[in-house]
């Protein structure tokens, strides 16, 4: 840092003393001080307009670039977390929750869905309530399939870009909790009643978050990537009738 500091007030030091001995060479072989203190205050007076351009209008334009291009990346990730866990979660707690009927009805995404409909979703789902039914879940196998996935969930909480987006960043800690508390269990199939109840408090609180998650990240691939909404659709774990297999 040090060394970087000095060489910046090198070149500063360098290019002041450039401009004096350019000034100084003008006064000697035109002998005009007027002009060039005169254009010299001209130029002065524009660099606060130069400031503003720079600082508010480019500097704005460039940050604005490099978001777009960072939540570009960002959503590849979130793509990615969709296919390996995300929507493998979603289809196990669909099977145990209580109100399903009711969410189907709301996110029956289809080829025909517009932006309109996707807007129309989110107060549906900002007043659901999830319930699970814990019984129709097996611990065991949900906690082996966290277990594979640790790996993967380390590299995603690795990437600097995922704490941009606050509600997945929210996702992954709920996963990561809930793959914890599974974990710290040597034996999850004579638990009392009272931990059941705490696990599933645990997994509504990963699949009350999981869901409108995927709502936008589908939203995203209907506006961005078609051949991705397609295969988004084919594997809706809320679709009963959905098949990845394309029959017609």
């Amino acid at each position: 840092m040090k060394e970087d500091t000095q060489w910046k007030g090198f070149i500063a030091v360098l290019l002041v003393t450039l401009t004096l001995s350019l000034m100084t060479v003008h006064l000697i072989v035109f002998q005009d001080s007027r002009y060039l203190f005169t254009y010299l205050l001209a130029d002065l007076a524009f660099i606060p307009l130069e400031v503003i351009c720079v600082t508010l209008i480019i500097d704005r334009m460039l940050s604005s670039r490099e978001r777009e291009q960072r939540m570009e990346k960002l959503n590849m990730v979130i793509g990615i977390f969709f296919s390996w866990i995300g929507t493998p979660l979603l289809a196990r707690f669909a099977k145990a929750d209580l109100r399903t009927r009711e969410l189907r009805a709301s996110v029956a995404i289809g080829p025909d869905w517009t932006a309109e409909k996707f807007r129309a979703v989110v107060p549906v789902l900002a007043a659901w309530d999830c319930k699970l039914d814990p019984a129709e879940i097996d611990l065991v196998a949900l906690r082996d399939f966290l277990v594979k996935q640790e790996d993967f969930i380390l590299r995603i909480v690795e990437n600097p870009m995922v704490f941009e987006h606050e509600s997945f960043t929210e996702v992954i800690l709920a996963v990561t909790h809930l793959s914890e508390e599974l974990i710290a269990r040597e034996d999850l199939t004579n638990l009392p009643p009272t931990d059941i109840i705490h696990l599933k408090g645990d997994m509504e609180r990963v699949y009350s978050r999981l869901v409108p998650e995927w709502l936008k990240y589908m939203e995203y691939m209907h506006r961005t990537y078609p051949y991705l909404f397609s295969l988004g659709m084919r594997k809706n774990p809320f679709d009963e009738h959905a098949r990845v297999v394309v029959e017609r």
